[in-house]
């Protein structure tokens, strides 16, 4: 799909369709094209927003959920954004999970899909070799249950990012304050109706996650999606999109006279 990647000040980001706002959080590695069936689908009915989230960029002493949450804060004020549905993947859901949390009154649905925040296998167990292209291809077929699907564009990408010193060193950082950053006690915070969508052999955030989430918050429903590891709306996004629009449906915004 075809849309303009906005850049103002210090924000990079899509905004595509008009009405309620569903504001998308990509992961550690992820992209704008993560989230490209998710785009073409629901921008016709709903106004898309995606920040990128400056991972890579910020400095490496803010490099953390902290500093990631407060980017996203200062992000929803730009676009002066309300009454979110907000959707996470991977440390996506993380950050979401965090600014939910500081802003319940923001948050009016959740959806996380393979969120960290419980437990993580991140990389596989490793963090990116610099240099070894080979390893990378490895890592990042590791994501998903299909490994055409990490294609050759998919890995160039990641590989360019391992390849910088500066990079790899935010991706530590923010992956050592992820695995620092267990949510488990405040979950019972989340009040606002929840959708979470895993891949069976999601090897990253493991199904009992999903279970855990079931368990800790309250007003979820769960579903998985089998032959689908940690980025559903990219392996499967039929089923993921098909999902989101009847879990949409049944949870109307509601409006305050």
């Amino acid at each position: 799909m075809k849309y303009t990647v906005h850049h103002e000040g210090e924000f990079r980001y899509v905004d595509e369709g008009q009405g309620e706002v569903l504001l998308l959080l990509h992961g550690l590695f992820g992209a704008l094209s993560n989230w490209d069936d998710v785009i073409n689908t629901f921008s016709k009915q709903y106004r898309v927003v995606i920040p990128i989230l400056p991972i890579y960029d910020m400095p490496v002493r803010e490099a953390g959920l902290d500093g990631l949450v407060a980017f996203v804060e200062r992000f929803v004020a730009f676009r002066d954004l309300t009454d979110l549905t907000l959707l996470g993947n991977s440390l996506g859901g993380h950050v979401g999970l965090l600014y939910t949390f500081r802003h319940a009154d923001m948050v009016k649905r959740l959806v996380l899909t393979g969120s960290s925040g419980l437990f993580e296998n991140g990389m596989g167990g490793s963090f990116p070799k610099r240099g070894s292209y080979d390893f990378v291809a490895e890592r990042v077929a590791y994501t998903f249950y299909d490994p055409a699907v990490a294609t050759k564009e998919l890995i160039d990408e990641v590989f360019n990012v391992t390849s910088s010193i500066p990079k790899c060193m935010n991706i530590v950082q923010i992956a050592k304050s992820a695995q620092r950053t267990n949510v488990a006690k405040d979950l019972h915070q989340i009040t606002v109706p929840t959708l979470l969508v895993w891949g069976l052999n999601d090897t990253i955030t493991p199904p009992h996650v999903a279970h855990e989430f079931d368990r800790l918050i309250d007003n979820t429903e769960l579903f998985f999606i089998d032959k689908c590891c940690h980025a559903p709306m990219m392996e499967n996004p039929a089923r993921f999109n098909n999902l989101l629009i009847d879990w949409l449906a049944r949870h109307p915004l509601l409006v305050e006279a």
